[in-house]
């Protein structure tokens, strides 16, 4: 049992929480990943690691409540247990060797880009940072990233805070007027990622997307979050989840994010209801 340890609301729907887990805190580098389940019948779900504090034992996910676990888990409050939190999990980030690079973030993607954009700072590189979001409301981490970066930049879609636009408005522009990047590393919704790496490939900036696949058990065995890069299949697991995005087949990862929308969509109606209703006694 893992124990959650601290609970804080970032917006209405996204929720951060530190978890006691001293053998993937000691372990647990950027871009790397979790496993939860809340209860022995909970499905099982990758977070990507948002933080962790080595001395504490403690390790950071930051969630958007919109599926039956999601929301379940943000029923839980300090003091609670989460019956399995497996990890870490994939390939951290890799920071060395680079001199200036830019971390792109999306909406709540931004908590998986923060970890990141620390390893690259303190791997000794300038960092840029490009965060967005749809409105001001549902900005997150804003402090966290200025603390880590040298130059930041927050887009809102409707302009209601920062410079309006999305993300890839604001890295044309730095692109165009001469920046050097060695690295672009997006992280956020698919088709985000997608329109990053074509702004990016014709200047020639090698650019990193961190994928999301369906996944199940996270150890390359089930197959299920296999992704098509570079014409050959790779398993964002344990190949990734990051994965050069120029060679990435948006189509065929976007097609199969899509397959059970339905089924997600009537299991959260179904549910959501006793979620609200009986709260902890749900998932005991």
């Amino acid at each position: 049992m893992f124990k959650i340890v601290r609970k804080k609301e970032l917006n209405p729907s996204v929720t951060l929480m530190d978890i006691e887990a001293p053998f993937i805190a000691k372990k647990a580098k950027a871009g790397q990943f979790i496993i939860f389940r809340i209860d022995e019948k909970g499905e099982r779900v990758p977070l990507t690691i948002a933080g962790y504090d080595r001395e504490a034992g403690t390790v950071t996910i930051i969630f958007q409540k919109v599926g039956f676990a999601t929301k379940a888990l943000g029923q839980l409050n300090e003091g609670d247990y989460i019956r399995d939190f497996v990890g870490p999990l994939g390939k951290p980030t890799p920071v060395e060797g680079k001199k200036k690079v830019c971390v792109v973030g999306g909406g709540v993607g931004c908590a998986i880009a923060l970890p990141s954009a620390k390893a690259f700072k303190e791997a000794g590189a300038e960092v840029t940072v490009i965060v967005g979001f749809r409105s001001k409301d549902i900005v997150i981490l804003e402090d966290e990233f200025k603390a880590c970066a040298d130059h930041m930049y927050l887009m809102t879609d409707d302009g209601s805070y920062g410079e309006q636009g999305f993300v890839t408005v604001k890295l044309q522009q730095l692109l165009e007027a001469g920046e050097a990047f060695d690295e672009v590393l997006a992280i956020g919704p698919v088709p985000m990622m997608k329109f990053v790496c074509k702004t990016t490939e014709p200047f020639g900036v090698h650019t990193s997307v961190s994928l999301n696949p369906i996944m199940v058990d996270g150890t390359g065995m089930c197959g299920g979050c296999r992704v098509t890069v570079g014409g050959e299949t790779k398993f964002a697991c344990v190949d990734g989840p990051e994965f050069d995005g120029h060679k990435v087949d948006f189509a065929e990862l976007m097609s199969r994010n899509s397959l059970y929308r339905g089924r997600e969509a009537e299991v959260t109606e179904k549910h959501a209801c006793r979620i609200e209703k009986m709260g902890k006694d749900l998932i005991k």
